[in-house]
This record gives structure tokens, sequence and C-alpha cells, in this order.
């Protein structure tokens, strides 16, 4: 393939946009992601090394990969995670590494996120009160996560908070997360919740058009804001509010039309979907000796045969099985 060469799928939809989960394990347990218990995570053997991962992303940069999105499991727990990131950060052709986390281990790598250039972070808070906190994660780390986002705001880091919204658990948050977009410059991005938890039954109850209107309800001034390109979200603002509120229908999958991203699990399997249960795996391929032009052409073909849309995509699953496993297997 030529160099610099873009990417587009079989909808005419240009691809330069990676996820990139570096492992499955995390040290939260949010019911709407796994178990109590946890889940079987992958033995390291099986997960990518970091010299593949940037290997992998040294040939994906040279056929139009621009934006890579760090996500896990919880990236930082996996030891050493800085080292991937200087590592993106030397390769050509990529132009923004942003980070997905729950905040949890995050605050002692703040200065050198911002050293590194990474200008964005997504961090995942689903409630502001810490009791409610611990209901959801089973976990007592509240204050740390606000450490966290703290110390990304002092640092001129971008922030957007994400915000799973379920009745019964959190839906009283929503107002008070809409609340913090008043004092602080950040995002409060609300997502539909998914059946991504485990294999637990799973029901929408708040779609996107039923939190617009709890907010207009409380807000009736608030308005449409222009989205950004390939935006996965709905993006409103509120008069005198330093920051913006966000609906992201992941469920709803309202967005698909636009997509310009594929995922890359920590064992190396490529997801050209959400709702897809893998296509192939890079891993595999650069360990049986394939060189960076096969991975390049792998590539393309898979987005050659790729879902129109997350219902598509489902619908191919293997043996029709629907979609229920951990996000933490997949790639927040």
């Amino acid at each position: 393939m030529s160099e610099r060469m873009k990417l587009y799928d079989n909808h005419g939809r240009v691809i330069n946009y990676v996820r990139l989960a570096v492992t499955d394990r995390c040290n939260l347990r949010c019911f709407y992601c796994m178990p109590e218990e946890g889940i079987d995570f992958v033995p390291r053997p099986m997960l990518m090394t970091y010299e593949e991962m940037l290997r992998m992303m040294r040939a994906l940069a040279q056929v139009g990969i621009e934006k890579v999105r760090i996500t896990g499991g919880e990236p930082f727990v996996r030891k050493d995670l800085m080292l991937l990131l200087r590592g993106l950060a030397e390769t050509e052709g990529i132009k923004t590494i942003n980070l997905t986390t729950n905040g949890t281990l995050t605050a002692p790598f703040v200065p050198e996120l911002k050293a590194l250039g990474i200008k964005s972070v997504n961090l995942s808070l689903d409630t502001l009160d810490p009791k409610r906190f611990y209901e959801v994660t089973r976990r007592d780390e509240f204050d740390k996560v606000w450490r966290t986002f703290e110390l990304l705001l002092k640092h001129d880091i971008k922030v957007k908070i994400n915000s799973v919204v379920m009745e019964g658990k959190n839906d009283a948050d929503l107002i008070p997360m809409v609340e913090l977009t008043k004092n602080y410059p950040v995002s409060v991005r609300f997502i539909e919740e998914m059946p991504f938890n485990g294999g637990e039954a799973h029901e929408n109850h708040w779609h996107w058009r039923r939190i617009l209107g709890k907010i207009k309800e409380f807000y009736p001034e608030t308005y449409k804001i222009q989205d950004e390109p390939h935006s996965t979200s709905y993006n409103y603002a509120i008069p005198n509010h330093s920051g913006t509120v966000g609906i992201i229908a992941a469920y709803s999958r309202t967005f698909c039309g636009t997509c310009n991203r594929i995922r890359i699990t920590p064992q190396g399997v490529l997801r050209t979907c959400l709702y897809d249960n893998g296509v192939m795996n890079l891993k595999d391929m650069m360990r049986e000796g394939a060189t960076d032009e096969q991975l390049q052409i792998a590539l393309q073909d898979a987005l050659n045969n790729r879902a129109k849309d997350g219902f598509e995509a489902e619908s191919r699953r293997f043996m029709g099985l629907p979609a229920s496993e951990s996000m933490t297997t997949i790639g927040g």
C-alpha cells in the first residue's frame, strides 16, 4: 500500500481513528459492565505487548490512522502504561492521543500526560454522590476520581465525563451531573446503558430522547450546539454554564452513519464495530510473521466487508449470539 493511503470502508466512510484497549482488567466492578465476582480475564501471554502495539500503530499510521484512544478495562491497571504513551507520542502520523480512564489510578500521571501532549481525557463517572458511587462500582474510590478530575482541569487537559444512565441506580444523579457544567468547563456526556455487562439481561430504560427530555424539564433553555465531525454525542449548551452536555445514543445507535473508528482489543482482535464480535486477530498475524503491508491489506479487506451499522453488526455475530460480553473485553 502507498504511504499515507487513507482507509475507507465499503460504505465510503474514512477510517482514521483507533480505540486501542491495553487490558481487559479493571479495579472497579461497575454492575453495568461486569458481574461482582469479575470475569475470566485473558492470560497475559495472550495480550499484545507494548512493542506489538507500537508496531501495529506505526503500520496503521502509514495508511491514514491519525487518532488513537487508549482504553481498557482500566488502562492504568496495566504496568508501565506511560511507556506505551511515550512511544505513541513519537509515532509519525499519529496526531491525537486521547485516554479513557476511571480516574482511580490516574492522578500521579497527569503532569506527564500534559507533557506528552494528551489534550483530552474521558473520565468515567456515573454519580457525584460517594455512597452511590460505591453502590455502582462496588468500590470506595470516589475521592481518588475527584482528585484526578481536579488535576486534569488544573493542567488544562480537556475533560469529558462519561456517565451511564441506569434506571433506579443513578437516574437521580442526572440533573446534579448537568449542574457540574455550571462552574466547570467540562462536557458531561450521558450514555444509554448497553448490553455489555457480562451476561445479565439488559433493558434500555433511558434512551437518548428521555435523557434530553429530563434535562430540558429542569433547563428548558437548553439548546443544540454544533457537533464535531464524527461525533458520537448530540451536544447541548445551557446559558451561563461553563461546560456543555452531550448524549451518546450507544444503544439506539443513531451515529453509525458517520463512524470513523475501529477497535482493537487487548488480544489484538479487530472489531470494525462495537457490536460485532471480532473479525480478525492482528496480534496473531504479527506473531506468525506478517509484514506491515500484510497487516494493512488485511485491515482494508476487513473494512471492505464492514457492517453499515451496529444492528447489522450484531446480526452477524457468531452463531447469532447477542451482544452481552463485558465491556472490559472490548475496550470502553
